[in-house]
């Protein structure tokens, strides 16, 4: 890619850029939350078309129009946000756009082989038969994985690939990609994740703001030279933080049981645990172990089979979202585009979603607009949200973890007693999580409780008081972040240890 430039409304994108990859290699693409990445590859796929620059293939300029031009020129993307029709199951987005077909007939028998062929051959295990809406996102990934399989492409473009995945599924993915290399397939892998780069990349590219800072070899560089490159000064990798102190009961979770939405047995079964003011209580697990269904009951986004939740003294088992929003939760969903943003609102409107009916908001049921953009605009500030128009930019039009940011901005700053955190720092940069980090602790200090959930270990070590296991939707340990380690939390999360014990081959 030679001297590429894209524009939107008030913002430079990608300012002269020049990226090469050569064949079978893995190329890292690093930079901070809205330093063009994302734009850059979909440049490449055909998603949008650049106002200057041109893409070279095996040295023959080549002309991009569509996505389907790319996929003819073997160029596959997985997206940061996937790609997937949810009311179809697995092997039907796996096959779409290119169905294997007879006289007009599509022939499902011969995909499905060919799907389970690739999916034994590279353990990508998936249900073909599984409706996307049910199944966890790390699985809707390998989905979007096996699609570009299934189309032969031999250049694949990652954007973001870990940010959904847990620790096993990483070292997984990681190994995958260097299979993929080995058999003479390129990769351009985005990420924020020092760890992963310096693990699996043979060059690492760095954009910052928009503009090329340069390429390395990865074994010739170091975590910190990396992060200075791309944030510009020197960042701590170290979370810092006093004990905590924990005061009266803010959540208390009794027996709760969730019915799962692949019927049979329950996705969440008999849950029970309380969370202090002034503590950070992380929930954490492998994905798919009932996390989500129980953010989802405890939110009201689901209903809860049995069992009680009393949030500051007042049962909220069956209350409506916004009683429980009064009562004093906040929450930083785990799907910010499906349940934190309404993605054609303004950055504005999104950061009231949930309090434009506050006098401070409104004025004799008309919304104040003056007030409203203040207030954005104080949040954009604080958290640093970067938008090409500031508080009228369309939500949609950001990229994702300056979307995580307005959400993170707005959760933290409502005036809540209870922070459901999850995925907090999902497709964050360095730079970024560091702040998040502080916030979280910030939060607590002031005397207000957290449930964190999360699937990065680093992130349930460093900043959680307490952590609270869960496998196949039930609490299997309760674990101090001062007396543990990674690996004793790697077995709780993989089912082999229970409550102190060395679980039994059943």
């Amino acid at each position: 890619m030679l001297n590429i430039r894209k524009e939107f409304p008030g913002i430079v994108a990608n300012d002269d850029i020049t990226l090469q990859l050569k064949k079978g290699e893995i190329h890292a693409l690093l930079g901070e939350n809205g330093a063009g990445k994302s734009t850059l590859m979909s440049v490449l796929f055909g998603l949008y078309q650049p106002e200057k620059g041109e893409i070279r293939k095996n040295g023959e300029v080549v002309h991009i129009n569509n996505p389907n031009d790319a996929n003819d020129l073997g160029i596959g993307m997985v997206h940061q946000h996937f790609k997937l029709v949810e009311i179809f199951s697995v092997l039907e987005n796996i096959i779409l756009g290119v169905e294997p077909n007879k006289m007009g007939f599509i022939q499902k028998k011969e995909a499905r082989e060919k799907v389970m062929a690739l999916s034994e051959k590279y353990g990508l295990k998936v249900n073909p038969d599984a409706i996307i809406e049910d199944i966890s996102v790390g699985m809707q990934q390998r989905v979007e994985i096996l699609k570009m399989l299934y189309r032969e492409n031999e250049i694949l473009i990652f954007d973001e690939p870990t940010a959904v995945l847990t620790p096993q599924e990483i070292d997984e993915l990681m190994k995958i990609m260097r299979s993929f290399a080995d058999e003479g397939k390129s990769i351009l892998f985005i990420t924020h994740k020092l760890n992963e780069i310096m693990a699996v990349s043979d060059r690492c590219t760095v954009l910052r703001k928009g503009k090329y800072v340069g390429t390395v070899n990865t074994k010739e560089t170091t975590k910190e030279e990396l992060s200075k490159m791309m944030v510009g000064r020197d960042v701590s990798f170290k979370v810092e933080k006093t004990d905590a102190k924990p005061g009266e009961i803010i959540l208390s979770v009794d027996n709760v049981c969730v019915q799962s939405k692949l019927g049979g047995h329950d996705s969440v079964s008999n849950v029970s645990f309380d969370v202090k003011a002034g503590e950070i209580v992380c929930l954490a697990g492998i994905d798919g172990n009932g996390q989500t269904e129980f953010v989802q009951a405890l939110t009201g986004l689901d209903k809860v089979k049995s069992g009680k939740i009393t949030l500051c003294g007042q049962d909220i088992t069956k209350a409506s979202i916004r009683t429980r929003s009064k009562i004093g939760m906040s929450h930083i969903p785990e799907d910010r585009h499906k349940h934190g943003l309404i993605l054609d609102y303004s950055l504005e409107d999104n950061i009231v979603l949930q309090r434009y009916y506050e006098p401070e908001f409104q004025k004799k049921g008309f919304i104040n607009r003056p007030a409203i953009r203040q207030y954005a605009e104080k949040i954009i500030d604080q958290y640093d949200v970067r938008s090409g128009q500031g508080p009228i930019t369309l939500a949609r039009s950001m990229s994702g973890g300056n979307q995580q940011k307005a959400i993170v901005g707005r959760e933290i700053d409502k005036d809540h007693k209870l922070l459901v955190a999850v995925q907090p720092t999902r497709g964050m940069d360095v730079g970024a999580i560091e702040y998040i980090h502080k916030q979280l602790i910030a939060t607590r200090d002031e005397g207000k409780a957290v449930l964190l959930v999360s699937l990065e270990l680093e992130e349930v070590m460093n900043v959680s008081d307490r952590i609270l296991v869960m496998y196949e939707g039930e609490i299997v340990g309760e674990l101090d972040p001062k007396k543990t380690n990674v690996e004793e939390l790697g077995l709780y999360m993989a089912g082999a240890k229970r409550d102190g014990k060395e679980a039994k081959n059943e």
